[in-house]
């Protein structure tokens, strides 16, 4: 009757009203993780509204977490038990995409999949496989090899994000129009990294630059991993800055499809990405000896040109960043 309905119903709301606690408390865990290990992302992400920040903390934790599988002392294993912790880790992205969390953090990413229930599980399964790559693969022969990993490590997070950013005209094919942008700078953003950490790298025995490219500048494995710095790498260099930049050009296209307030988080990202490929220049190319960064205290004063840069093409904050800060691409 009546009493056992009411009852129900009691219970009913004092179950939401929990997993509503236990969210509040996970987003701002995934909120404390996001900032403490992307910091340039955390601060683009802080202009967006507090619905598409959670969801993209959400997002950033699952990638987080997928990436610790492989890093810390479980990369000492043989890649067969690898494969076991991916494949089990791939079920339970399964079961996440079918509304069931494991834990709290799963709990967060249930909660933004069934609030942008256009985010697709492909580009998250293809993020696993790209994990089986980093530790199964230290070279790469051409750069369509390396292409394949910096679009499963990097490329589909710009996929995973891009339901939540929304499209300017809040269509679905301006936002497939703009998965081609989001792709690139992905790529753009992991190219980035890998000219960043060439020194690093190759302290784990790790060449993630095409050997083919070594090969066109006549320079050898053998003398990266002596850290030869001559004319004949300044050139490989500039040929893999280059390229990274073609791909931020490609990325930047996109930035106007996005829904307004996504604009300055992909812009801030991409143009403080982007500044790391100068400082390699100004340090000769010396990514040996020498760490390129952008401090946060770069990255505060490089916001306002950000925004003026998501702002219309023919209004006057646009007009005068194009004058006083010309993009490198324009």
């Amino acid at each position: 009757g009546e009493p056992g309905q009411l009852a129900f119903l009691q219970r009913q709301f004092q179950v939401a009203q929990r997993r509503e606690r236990v969210l509040t408390t996970t987003y701002a865990e995934c909120e404390r993780i996001t900032r403490l290990y992307a910091k340039t992302f955390a601060l683009g992400c802080s202009f967006m509204s507090r619905q598409k920040r959670t969801a993209v903390w959400a997002i950033y934790v699952w990638c987080r977490r997928t990436d610790d599988l492989v890093d810390g002392p479980r990369v000492e294993q043989r890649s067969s038990s690898l494969r076991d912790v991916l494949a089990a880790w791939e079920r339970r992205l399964d079961d996440v995409f079918s509304g069931h969390a494991h834990d709290a953090l799963d709990l967060a990413l249930v909660d933004t999949i069934k609030r942008y229930p256009a985010m697709d599980p492909q580009p998250f399964r293809d993020m696993i496989a790209g994990m089986l790559m980093d530790v199964e693969q230290d070279r790469f022969a051409t750069f369509d090899d390396l292409y394949l990993y910096c679009y499963r490590v990097a490329g589909t997070v710009g996929l995973m994000t891009l339901p939540v950013m929304g499209s300017a005209d809040g269509t679905e094919a301006t936002l497939e129009r703009a998965r081609d942008a989001a792709l690139s700078l992905g790529v753009a953003l992991q190219l980035t990294n890998i000219l960043r950490d060439v020194g690093e790298d190759r302290l784990r025995g790790r060449i993630y630059l095409p050997l083919e490219d070594l090969r066109r500048f006549g320079y050898t494995e053998a003398e990266l991993m002596n850290c030869v710095l001559d004319s004949r790498y300044q050139k490989l260099m500039q040929f893999q800055i280059e390229r990274a930049r073609d791909y931020f050009k490609k990325a930047e296209s996109g930035i106007d499809m996005l829904s307004v307030d996504a604009r300055l988080p992909v812009r801030a990202s991409l143009d403080m990405y982007r500044r790391i490929l100068d400082v390699i220049e100004e340090n000769g190319y010396d990514n040996f000896n020498k760490r390129a960064y952008v401090s946060k205290n770069q990255k505060i004063s490089m916001l306002p040109v950000c925004w003026m840069r998501t702002q219309p093409r023919n209004s006057i904050p646009y007009r005068i960043a194009d004058a006083l800060f010309p993009s490198p691409d324009s």
